[in-house]
């Protein structure tokens, strides 16, 4: 391995530049055009990272903008090892120090939206495989490398690839952490809507989130009120530990509170800003729907007041995100995000949750079930030995709330690219990746190439 070794070497700054020209092109989800189900900086993405994957001697396709993928070996599609990871990025949303798209490079880290969710990660995984074929290190397998364009949102590319090509059967997503996570929730996401009531506080506006799997870090809301409202709404604001601003305006009173910002798989560390506004309103007399999702969801994570909450020994605890909310006139709207435990009943947490919120007019948007591969597989036993040679670290499986394009395998997992210990900033502000992770994982990797496709 001394040869692909240096080579790795060798390849650490160009595959930083090319992570730079990715992480500048905004591949936020806008509206479709011709050619663009994503929008045009999606699809400006997909053409981006494939030119560089035909730079570096890959076979691409693009799979009509909804996907692509990039091949390297000989063997039929359903044998290939897939490496799946995703070029759609959330959006920015506040509390950014650095310029979201500007590839800045400071501190041994590079600051971007999708440095670390999931382009950084792709492009260790192109340049792994470039090594490999550099090293001419010979394969039983096809290696193939598929881009989708669709994570953040519904999976649409994924079902559309599904049914335009062959996917293979098994393989890995870099969209995660180490060592090896082999168990994934299930998801159940919601969208709740109610009249808006009439009586108490008087709601003028409010719309916060552009996400259902993103945790609200800002939320503001016009309210009718005074500078009594003003004080009275400091009060609530330092009775919780809250940051709580407000601003007489012509039109009523704006009221902004600050949460902590996160991912809806881990909420742990995170504090919701749509709850911290709910819990405010109710307080100052805000009813009906409002007043409802204060004293059932508010700042909690669990499920406990809506009947959900639910635990198994496999895979933890159900976890909730109230990712978007939007008030106006005469509606309530809200969406709720859940990573359900293995052994969770979905049909039963949805009866549960319309009886808890009987208000509330309940609609299913995504129902998908957990995922999970046996921990003595050859596939998750290669991938740990190869995390093992190279970084020294534990050989142990993960569970976790995310759900990765491991899913879309018949035999897949989520390998990487976040190392033990590391913080958790995927959906965050100044979300970055340090550069020795970065060459880490396209070092893993390779190793794993070769222990999985090498003859």
């Amino acid at each position: 391995m001394k040869q692909l070794d240096k080579i790795l070497q060798d390849l650490q700054q160009p595959m930083l530049e090319t992570l730079k020209e990715w992480i500048r092109t905004p591949s936020v989800e806008s509206e479709p055009e011709d050619g663009a189900p994503f929008g045009k900086d999606i699809r400006r993405m997909l053409d981006t990272a494939l030119g560089s994957c035909e730079q570096l001697g890959l076979k691409t396709k693009n799979v009509n903008g909804y996907a692509g993928h990039a091949d390297m070996g000989e063997g039929a599609d359903e044998d290939a090892l897939a490496i799946l990871a995703h070029l759609d990025v959330v959006p920015v949303g506040d509390g950014w120090t650095r310029e979201p798209f500007g590839a800045q490079v400071t501190d041994g880290k590079i600051f971007g939206r999708g440095t670390s969710d999931d382009k950084g990660p792709a492009v260790a995984a192109l340049y792994a495989m470039h090594a490999v074929q550099q090293a001419g290190i010979p394969l039983k397998r096809k290696v193939r490398l598929i881009l989708g364009c669709d994570e953040e949102s519904g999976w649409e590319d994924i079902a559309y690839y599904k049914q335009h090509e062959t996917m293979p059967r098994s393989g890995f997503s870099p969209d995660a952490e180490y060592p090896v996570i082999n168990v994934e929730k299930g998801m159940l996401g919601l969208e709740l809507s109610a009249p808006v009531s009439h009586e108490g506080l008087k709601v003028l506006s409010w719309s916060t989130g552009e996400r259902t799997n993103v945790i609200p870090g800002i939320a503001s809301a016009l309210i009718e009120g005074n500078e009594d409202f003003a004080a009275r709404i400091k009060d609530i604001g330092e009775e919780h530990g809250w940051p709580v601003h407000t601003q007489m305006q012509t039109d009523g009173l704006l009221v902004t509170t600050q949460g902590i910002p996160g991912h809806a798989a881990m909420p742990e560390g995170a504090r919701n800003a749509i709850g911290q506004m709910l819990v405010i309103l109710r307080d100052m007399g805000a009813q009906g729907a409002l007043a409802t999702l204060a004293d059932t969801i508010g700042i909690s994570y669990d499920g406990e007041k809506i009947g959900a909450k639910v635990h198994d020994a496999i895979s933890g605890p159900l976890t909730c995100n109230l990712g978007i909310i939007r008030v106006d006139a005469q509606s309530v709207y809200a969406t709720l995000d859940m990573r359900c435990p293995v052994l969770a009943d979905h049909a039963k947490l949805e009866k549960s949750i319309k009886d808890n919120l009987p208000e509330f007019e309940v609609k299913k948007t995504r129902d998908m079930a957990p995922h999970m591969v046996p921990e003595n597989s050859e596939l998750v036993q290669s991938l740990l030995e190869a995390y093992h040679e190279v970084t020294g670290l534990e050989k142990k499986v993960l569970a976790i709330g995310g759900g990765t394009y491991a899913k879309a395998l018949e035999e897949g997992v989520a390998f990487g690219a976040s190392f033990p210990g590391e913080p958790e900033v995927a959906h965050q502000a100044d979300e970055h990746i340090a550069l020795k992770s970065l060459y880490d994982s396209m070092k893993v990797f390779a190793y794993a190439i070769v222990k999985l496709a090498g003859k």
